[in-house]
């Protein structure tokens, strides 16, 4: 059964009646108000998950009544109750803050499932909102940006199993943020207070990376002049990272395969077994599952991993999140380099959202630290922006109706970016009806929501 406190204010008695029985019957506990004032001491007096509202009040309308219950619980969904001739009217309110909005007659099932999705929605902005703010309490983790639904799906992953032991298999492109990922988990975890020791298996010659991982003793190989920790027994009551773990040898992979099996090792040149209390994090660039078929990557390793997996998207999948990363960027090369850069143009900006960046986040840091380093201004135009990049292969030779798909997707992005999410002045700027605009907004799968400034 569902569950879950809903406020319902309308002031028809005989449609009120109907919405409580249809909502209760879902499992919520619903508590009805014929006026603006009965709604605003019942907000006073507990708080609601969800309020349904109806448009069209006597004295008063929805919009404004959303405003003030608001004001009371600043965090509650609303969805507006309307007629099919005041759509716009839904819409607008839309803008100004309800979660969405349903036409009466209403059809009971597409209700429940607007409040579902509603009280799941806001679940979720609860635990990234939780999970970012006790991440930059602590440490500076604002580059942690989940505008976009991809990134905000992988937070609600570490907000969720952040507090047990299980490993971790982190899959993503160089520069995605696979480190700091793992470091958000770690700590997100009952071990924060102890060791997150990184290790990054690509850079690391095979013959120092068994010395390395498990440690060795005083001459157990030349140049060994003294005995050393490795990474697990550095890491012992806290959290390992393998990047790229991918690269590992299969003599290695074996070695790591017991530890991750007993948590026991013996480190180089050592006849005593070490015994270590590790959460265990791994990531990959790469397709392992190909790498086993290759014979490249053990099978029972492979499987010993890949307990809790995460996709890290590439910023190309994730556009809507470039402009609050360049702002991100912008805070802290203005910090470090001492200037006072207030922006981009809108030049500049349609030139970062229209390409592919295939050094992902790194790639756009690198891009924003040169651009604030060589602009004689107090803003960035496009001439310093990419200014090496050729467009790449497969951006000439899409086809037509694919490349006419990924500008109108881009150009609408820049558009509600300028307009901080509001549509009307974003239609018009387009040249579109409102109506016409949020048909394309929705053929893209955006929500102006996203791009409104909630600072």
């Amino acid at each position: 059964m569902s569950s879950g406190k809903i406020l319902v204010v309308d002031d028809d008695r005989s449609l009120i009646e109907v919405l409580k029985v249809r909502v209760e019957s879902a499992g919520y506990e619903v508590t009805t108000a014929l006026k603006e004032e009965e709604a605003l001491e019942a907000a006073k007096d507990q708080t609601y998950d969800l309020a349904i509202v109806d448009l069209q009040l006597d004295g008063t309308d929805g919009i404004t009544l959303m405003q003030k219950l608001h004001l009371i619980l600043p965090d509650m969904p609303i969805i507006i109750l309307t007629a099919h001739g005041s759509i716009e009217s839904a819409v607008e309110a839309m803008r100004q803050g309800a979660y969405s909005y349903v036409t009466k007659p209403f059809n009971s099932r597409d209700l429940l499932l607007q409040i579902e999705k509603a009280l799941e929605n806001r679940v979720l902005k609860n635990e990234i909102q939780r999970l970012k703010n006790f991440l930059n309490e602590e440490y500076d983790f604002g580059n942690i940006i989940a505008r976009s639904e991809k990134m905000r799906s992988v937070l609600e992953i570490v907000s969720r199993i952040a507090g047990n032991d299980s490993t971790v298999f982190i899959q993503g492109e160089s520069g995605t943020g696979k480190e700091l990922i793992a470091k958000a988990i770690h700590l997100a975890s009952d071990r924060k207070d102890k060791p997150f020791v990184a290790l990054n298996c690509a850079a690391i010659p095979e013959t120092l990376l068994e010395s390395k991982l498990f440690g060795h003793e005083k001459g157990a190989f030349t140049g060994a002049t003294q005995s050393a920790k490795g990474s697990f027994t550095q890491a012992h009551t806290g959290t390992i990272f393998l990047d790229e773990i991918g690269d590992m040898s299969l003599t290695i992979q074996a070695k790591v395969l017991r530890v991750l099996q007993e948590r026991q090792f013996y480190p180089v040149g050592s006849e005593k077994m070490a015994e270590v209390d590790v959460r265990v994090i791994v990531a990959t660039n790469k397709d392992l599952e190909e790498e086993v078929k290759k014979g490249l990557f053990r099978n029972d390793l492979y499987y010993r991993i890949h307990v809790i997996p995460i996709y890290l998207p590439p910023l190309r999948e994730r556009k809507e999140d470039i402009q609050p990363l360049v702002e991100h960027f912008l805070k802290k090369f203005n910090l470090r380099m001492k200037k006072e850069i207030k922006g981009l143009t809108s030049e500049a900006m349609q030139k970062l959202l229209l390409h592919d960046w295939p050094g992902n986040v790194r790639e756009l840091e690198n891009t924003i630290e040169f651009a604030m380093a060589m602009t004689p201004l107090d803003y960035i135009t496009e001439d310093y922006v990419l200014q090496s990049k050729a467009p790449a292969e497969d951006e000439t030779l899409k086809p037509l109706k694919d490349a006419k798909n990924a500008f109108e997707r881009s150009y609408l992005i820049g558009l509600l970016q300028s307009c901080k999410g509001n549509v009307s002045d974003a239609a018009e700027l387009a040249g579109k009806y409102r109506a016409d605009f949020y048909s394309l907004l929705n053929k893209h799968g955006l929500n102006a929501a996203d791009f409104r400034n909630t600072e």
